[in-house]
């Protein structure tokens, strides 16, 4: 009876270090976007066009530079979950159901997904080195021996301009994958456009 105890407070134990690690790990992260907006704002060594020339030049890297990558997977993804929805709805009888279909999909589901996964695999890591490289060419002390606070002049405009471009090429490839994959389908089903926008 003894052992069945101790092996329960040891999973009680193993469960409370991985809640209370992530809990953590996730307040910590939160505390760092706070303290980057706050220095951002109160901070005044270095401009304001300073600032928003760096939040430009992220999200050129991150939105613009992702649009032919996410160009394609919308309309890739657009296409085939037209297909196979119009074909699966048309057997059973569901055709005026397509738009609510399409919208879970695509816009709740596939396009967040798919361009977060974009941003993180293109822009995250490309991110993650950019500040590596600065902390070991001691880029980082010399922006602090100038005054500037690294969280406002680092960490803020690209966490800003990575907001910006995540939400915008979500809309974009919701657009995209709803539209072009409709069009890309047309010639292998007969469903009029109108009937496809009044769906929507």
């Amino acid at each position: 009876m003894g052992s069945l105890w101790s092996a329960i407070d040891a999973r009680i134990c193993t469960l409370g270090r991985f809640v209370t690690k992530n809990v953590e790990y996730t307040l910590r992260v939160l505390l760092m976007v706070y303290l980057a907006m706050r220095a951002a704002v109160l901070d005044q060594a270095q401009g304001f066009r300073t600032i928003v020339s760096v939040i430009s030049a992220q999200i050129y890297f991150t939105g613009w530079q992702a649009l032919p990558l996410v160009s394609v997977m919308a309309l890739a993804t657009g296409s085939v979950v037209v297909l196979q929805s119009m074909a699966n709805l048309s057997l059973l009888g569901g055709t005026q159901m397509i738009g609510n279909f399409l919208i879970v999909m695509i816009v709740r589901e596939a396009g967040p997904l798919l361009v977060a996964l974009v941003v993180i695999a293109r822009s995250g890591t490309a991110v993650a080195s950019e500040i590596g490289n600065m902390r070991a060419n001691r880029e980082i002390e010399a922006l602090e021996s100038m005054g500037i606070n690294p969280l406002s002049f680092i960490v803020f405009p690209r966490v800003l301009g990575g907001v910006i471009s995540v939400v915008c090429l979500a809309f974009y490839f919701n657009i995209l994958s709803l539209i072009g994959g409709f069009f890309i389908t047309k010639f292998l089903q007969d469903m009029p456009f109108s009937f496809y926008l009044d769906s929507l």
